[in-house]
């Protein structure tokens, strides 16, 4: 099966739950300053709208920053955590509906030269893009790239063909979020399996 880029179609479906497992072994892409690199997506948090306290919308909430999240699914939201992480999601669900997922944790792919330089790392590790933070540092993404639709050439998400066993994708709390009271117990996060992530890792040094 050659690549192919996931198309608005799939990010505009209604169930930002089930977009956030098939995310789960596609691949993140961007080609930033003339720089290809790539990362298979094994983790990722779903953020359910105006209804999730966990959310940025919750309860309709609208800001400059959050904006975007109320567009046509298919476009990045980035934004800054602590004042130095920039954090990518992508946007689903129609317009008005501000649904999001975080792209958490990538293994490594494309790119592998430019990601050690941009994360001052002499070799792929556990830890090169193991949080949402160091999956940006290690792509180029940053908040400057908020906005942008994932159907064009410099950032995208990609299906390569690979499918994981529904088995070996694991439910569970998100994190970080225990501000959202019940709703941080909500299983919204998506993780493969750590030994097949340990695997991917292997195989790529």
């Amino acid at each position: 099966m050659s690549n192919k880029k996931l198309d608005a179609a799939f990010y505009r479906r209604d169930n930002v739950l089930l977009i956030t497992e098939e995310l789960i072994g596609n691949f993140l892409v961007t080609n930033i300053d003339g720089e290809l690199t790539s990362g298979m997506i094994v983790e990722a948090e779903a953020y359910n709208g105006i209804i999730d306290k966990a959310s940025h919308a919750y309860n309709g909430r609208r800001t400059k920053r959050n904006e975007i999240m109320y567009a046509d699914g298919g476009l990045a939201y980035v934004y800054l955590c602590y004042g130095i992480h920039h954090l990518f999601n992508v946007v689903t669900n129609q317009k008005g509906i501000p649904h999001a997922i975080l792209i958490r944790a990538v293994v490594p792919m494309d790119g592998i030269d430019t990601i050690l330089k941009r994360r001052n790392q002499e070799a792929i590790t556990n830890k090169t893009s193991n949080g949402p933070g160091t999956v940006s540092a290690s792509l180029g993404i940053k908040t400057l790239h908020s906005g942008i639709p994932l159907s064009e050439d410099l950032i995208w998400l990609e299906d390569r063909g690979i499918r994981f066993k529904r088995k070996d994708i694991i439910e569970s709390p998100r994190i970080g979020v225990d501000y959202a009271g019940k709703d941080a117990l909500l299983p919204y996060r998506y993780r493969l399996n750590e030994s097949i992530i340990s695997e991917l890792l292997r195989a790529g040094k």
